[in-house]
């Protein structure tokens, strides 16, 4: 793509508060803090946030992108080496040219850059190859959703809601009042691009009149203003597998923010919270495990008891002589899988101490210990 003015005067990374040499993961954990603190949601009326929201996004569309973020180095390179000064009247030397070239306001800095990015310029009349306003994706978004244990459990398709930037509601995207539509640019003919002669040099630069889009819109939509976007409340229905975990990320392709120029959506990911349950706990992505309590006697001697399962209670055979967290596997109840494979369910043993005793059972449990001769701790070396 060709390099857009913005990225001459941004320092993305700057915005984000990460070094140029940040990692993909150190981008992604900056954008996720700020994008959740400078949220709509979160300052409900605040302009300052919520353009401070889209300023942070943009530099998240860049610097997450490897092809963008490549390109978008070279133009920051260029920008500090001083091949580009920026702003009026500044020496703006490019290329080497003798006394420097100056960019005008309105200069096609895709043509500018052509030679780095693939483009076209030339000398003698010829044009660079950019013309309209090309396509944009929109932005990736994160939204977070908490369900319980057993939902996770089962799967389920539910619906997430958020605020963020999303086509216009009311003109659907085009900009223009409903009922109206976007005329062809009469200055560039729908091309968006107009040449410029600059002596020996001709450059095409974005057409002033409709701003490289092609149209114009003559009566724009009253809630969008013309941009086609909106920030707003949706709501996306999400289908989550079955036995989906805690922490995992879910991916609803292009119901992220809204495409420019006609672009695509970017896509939306939605981050599983799931409520713990009382009784079960999650072993990897289909086994579970629970604590059951038995006592002395049954430790002791051996027992049949019944312990709780996802369905009905099943019943589990105490060895004599288990000792406290002991674990034993009953397979096949624990998640089922969707190839019809259920997962195992691991019972762990835990010894129930009475917190008191009444007379006859302290009686009872004084004169059982006095029929053990074994020091349990000799190996230890004590009295």
């Amino acid at each position: 793509m060709a390099p857009q003015r913005e990225w001459f005067d941004t320092d993305y990374y700057a915005v984000l508060g990460v070094a140029a040499g940040a990692t993909e993961k150190d981008i992604t954990r900056a954008y996720r803090k700020l994008a959740k603190q400078y949220h709509p949601d979160a300052n409900p009326g605040n302009k300052e946030a919520e353009e401070r929201f889209k300023d942070v996004s943009a530099a998240n569309d860049v610097l997450s992108d490897a092809k963008k973020r490549a390109e978008y180095d070279e133009v920051r390179r260029m920008v500090a080496s001083g091949a580009y000064s920026g702003g009026p009247g500044g020496p703006g030397g490019f290329g080497g040219a003798p006394g420097g070239f100056q960019f005008d306001e309105g200069v096609d800095l895709g043509d500018l850059l052509g030679g780095l990015f693939g483009g076209r310029g030339g000398r003698g009349g010829g044009r660079g190859g950019r013309g309209r306003q090309t396509p944009q994706r929109g932005a990736d978004l994160e939204s977070e959703i908490t369900i319980d244990f057993l939902e996770a459990i089962e799967g389920i398709t539910t619906t997430v809601a958020f605020t963020a930037e999303a086509a216009c509601s009311e003109c659907k995207g085009s900009g223009a009042k409903p009922g109206t539509t976007p005329q062809t640019c009469a200055q560039c003919g729908g091309r968006g691009e107009v040449a410029v002669d600059q002596g020996p040099f001709s450059f095409s630069q974005v057409c002033p009149t409709c701003s490289g889009r092609g149209v114009v819109i003559t009566d724009p939509c009253p809630r969008c203003r013309g941009g086609g976007t909106e920030v707003r409340r949706r709501d996306v229905k999400v289908k989550l597998p079955v036995g989906v975990k805690d922490g995992q990320r879910i991916k609803v392709a292009q119901r992220g923010a809204a495409g420019r120029n006609g672009g695509p959506a970017g896509d939306l990911y939605v981050v599983v919270k799931v409520r713990p349950h009382p009784i079960f706990g999650r072993r990897g992505s289909r086994d579970l495990d629970v604590h059951v309590p038995i006592t002395f006697a049954e430790a002791t001697l051996g027992a049949n008891i019944k312990v709780p399962t996802l369905t009905e209670p099943v019943t589990v055979k105490v060895k004599a002589g288990t000792q406290p967290g002991t674990t034993q596997k009953v397979k096949g109840r624990g998640i089922a899988g969707t190839n019809g494979h259920a997962g195992d369910l691991f019972v762990t043993f835990d010894l129930n101490v009475p917190a008191k005793l009444d007379r006859e059972q302290r009686d009872a449990v004084e004169a059982l210990a006095a029929t053990f001769t074994d020091d349990p701790r000799a190996e230890l070396g004590v009295d």
